[in-house]
């Protein structure tokens, strides 16, 4: 190079820009030269496992940090179910430092099998993780790498289990803490991002283990669609979840206040709540989707896993019953009693009841 010439830039790889972007206006930042560093900028920790996604997510992300409109830090999580998973993730780890991210913790967690199959335990167990992290940290919010394939999987895994609005909306780009910038984003451009970045992403043998229900979806079922029904089936797929998400939005929005204005919970006193009493006479009186998501609710305020459709329609059948009946096992200890009011008010003798959830110690 002649002295006193400046070194020419590197052209941006379009996947990279393109991905920027997205990261950009999810989180409100800018991809052009007009940025304002901050003094105290808030703290963006990423998800990452070292896979494809959530790395070429890390990579991305820390391009903003390096304006100083925001931190980036990362969680590496160690679901101890693989041969040597403590070094992927020490080695992942190490790559996210050189690529700037700061502080990067490792957490080792131990799965709890609640009857819901390994893919269930070590998603409670890594959002468990991620949630523990960002409270210690102080993060504004969690980034993780969740693509348009990933999508176009959770709902065909919905419709397969006769899931209901919600499960079939699939996963929100943005939901309380949790942010998803790459749900626009195809599995394969994570891959040139990496290659691009020159960054050496994990790749997870679960992957291709034909065992694991998603693994068949991607591998058999999507690419069967594909060839019948045009490769635009994940877009489209992608597309009805985003559709089906507004929806959802909507109807749980009623149903929060359907529960705030019909629901008592004990104990009053801002104790760990024990009990959620519903009046069986206005519960019967709500659309059966609002009904449904009033009871979900119910179960997840006393500390409760998500119910299935068949729990809720469990508990919703109490309803029909003479007397008082029950208990209907919900998800999480949580169980389902319909109370008669004979049982509930003596000196009123017979009549409608309530519904009661009530969760056991």
């Amino acid at each position: 190079m002649i002295a006193g010439q400046t070194r020419p830039r590197r052209r941006l790889d379009p996947t990279v820009g393109k991905a920027r972007k997205m990261v950009a206006e999810l989180l409100g930042l800018s991809t052009t030269g007009k940025h304002h560093p901050l003094e105290h900028p808030p703290l963006l920790l990423v998800g990452c496992s070292g896979g494809p996604d959530s790395l070429a997510l890390a990579a991305v992300t820390a391009f903003f940090a390096t304006r100083g409109e925001v931190r980036v830090g990362a969680v590496v999580v160690d679901h101890q179910m693989q041969p040597d998973s403590a070094g992927v993730a020490a080695r992942t780890a190490e790559q996210l430092r050189g690529l700037g991210l700061d502080p990067v913790q490792v957490r080792t967690v131990d799965l709890e099998h609640d009857g819901g199959g390994p893919e269930a335990a070590a998603r409670s167990a890594r959002f468990g993780a991620l949630d523990a992290a960002a409270r210690e940290l102080g993060a504004a919010t969690v980034l993780l790498g969740h693509t348009m394939d990933d999508q176009a999987e959770s709902v065909l895994l919905g419709l397969a289990r006769g899931s209901g609005t919600r499960s079939l909306a699939g996963m929100r780009a943005r939901r309380g803490l949790y942010a998803r910038p790459f749900l626009k984003l195809r599995r394969d451009e994570t891959l040139a991002i990496c290659r691009a970045l020159e960054l050496e992403p994990w790749h997870d043998p679960a992957n291709s283990d034909g065992s694991y229900l998603r693994v068949r979806v991607r591998h058999n079922v999507l690419p069967f669609l594909a060839a019948e029904l045009g490769p635009a089936v994940t877009e489209s797929l992608a597309r009805s979840a985003a559709i089906l998400g507004h929806d959802a939005d909507l109807l749980d929005e009623l149903a929060d206040a359907e529960f705030g204005r019909i629901a008592q919970v004990l104990p009053a006193d801002g104790a760990d709540p024990m009990e959620v009493s519903l009046p069986e006479e206005t519960l019967r009186g709500l659309a059966p989707a609002l009904r449904m998501r009033v009871l979900a609710k119910s179960v997840v305020v006393l500390g409760g896993l998500q119910p299935s459709q068949e729990r809720l329609g469990a508990a919703e059948a109490l309803l029909e019953r003479k007397g008082s009946a029950g208990p209907v096992q919900m998800a999480g200890k949580v169980s389902a009693y319909r109370i008669s009011r004979r049982q509930a008010v003596p000196q009123e003798g017979t009549g409608y009841g309530k519904l009661v959830l009530r969760r056991s110690v």
